[in-house]
């Protein structure tokens, strides 16, 4: 048992660690692009905002959870338990509602409809971007104070409280507070939002098939391979989705069975910890990844590092100033 801790610990600690460095490099590159000047992309804005719920979603649980498998001591009494469930529930939340957010405004944005009202909304819609992302904010945060502020209420008025574990501490509930029920009621939303993905993605998947076909007869083979930003940004978005909606769905079934069931399974508590944790962790190499101005910079400072290696660096600049023009024309 305790070698199964140890190797969960380990196995949390790849995971969370690489998860925040992910989506704290996305962070730092949209905050620097910013600053410096440059125009960020309106759907780098939704990013901005995703990868700032991943990372403290990763930092909320996912540490908590790493220090417990590798048998270090987490000094949260109730009050900070509370706290961190909390945040937790909160970017939790936050990022289910942006990754849908990114499915509706990318239908906006490559739907070929041409009538005036779409294409006011088209035009429109990155002007709307950042009050919707502050307002998925403001609204989960209100809705989660009133969440556990029931819980609290229940739980001062009764004498008979439930442990309700939730992995790397316990809070307490009313035996008399229907969890199950509340659970349900609370994750409406969310299954809505996960159903508006599923339909969304099979739509994209349509349109981007419709407009295959059209490029297709227009262009010859040569161009085929040249994808427009707005259909790498569609894949990518698609990945993220299927990525959001597998592990979703099997955490979903893992968490509920946690609530309504009085048994304690060790297991089950980790595995959905890590599965609540996988796209978070995932997500930010997706963006990277799909992103080409990053993979530019990569490009550039590997090139710059090989250049410095090199025990002829001056052959290596002028293999590469010679090569350099013959790609402007590709």
């Amino acid at each position: 048992m305790i070698f199964l801790d140890l190797v969960l610990g380990i196995v949390f600690f790849i995971q969370t660690g690489a998860g925040i460095l992910g989506n704290v490099f996305l962070l730092s590159h949209y905050t620097i692009t910013f600053f410096n000047g440059n125009r960020l992309r309106s759907i780098d804005s939704i990013f901005f905002h995703l990868a700032l719920a991943n990372s403290i979603m990763l930092i909320s649980k996912g540490v908590p959870q790493t220090m417990i498998g590798l048998g270090l001591k987490i000094f949260l009494n109730n009050v900070g338990c509370k706290v961190i469930h909390f945040l937790h529930r909160v970017v939790r939340n936050v990022s289910l509602t942006i990754t849908c957010f990114l499915s509706a405004f990318q239908i906006i944005t490559i739907n070929p409809f041409t009538f005036s009202i779409w294409s006011n909304l088209k035009a429109q819609a990155s002007n709307y971007i950042m009050p919707f992302c502050l307002f998925f904010w403001i609204l989960h945060i209100l809705i989660n104070v009133h969440l556990f502020g029931n819980m609290q209420k229940y739980t001062e008025r009764s004498n008979n409280t439930r442990v309700w574990n939730i992995g790397f501490c316990s809070q307490f509930a009313a035996a008399s507070f229907k969890i199950s029920v509340f659970v349900i009621f609370f994750s409406i939303p969310d299954f809505l939002c996960v159903g508006f993905m599923v339909i969304a993605s099979s739509y994209l998947v349509l349109l981007l098939q419709r407009h295959h076909k059209q490029v297709q007869h227009i262009h010859s083979s040569s161009h085929l391979s040249r994808r427009s930003p707005e259909t790498k940004a569609t894949y990518t978005i698609l990945v993220l989705v299927s990525t959001y909606v597998s592990f979703y769905s099997v955490n979903s079934v893992l968490s509920f069975y946690l609530f309504i069931s009085d048994k304690y399974y060790g297991w089950l508590i980790p595995t959905s910890a890590f599965l609540a944790a996988c796209f978070p962790a995932i997500s930010p190499f997706v963006l990277i990844i799909s992103d080409s101005h990053i993979l530019h910079i990569f490009y550039s400072l590997w090139k710059k590092k090989r250049s410095q290696d090199s025990p002829f660096p001056g052959c290596f600049l002028a293999q590469n100033s010679i090569s350099t023009p013959k790609n402007r024309y590709h």
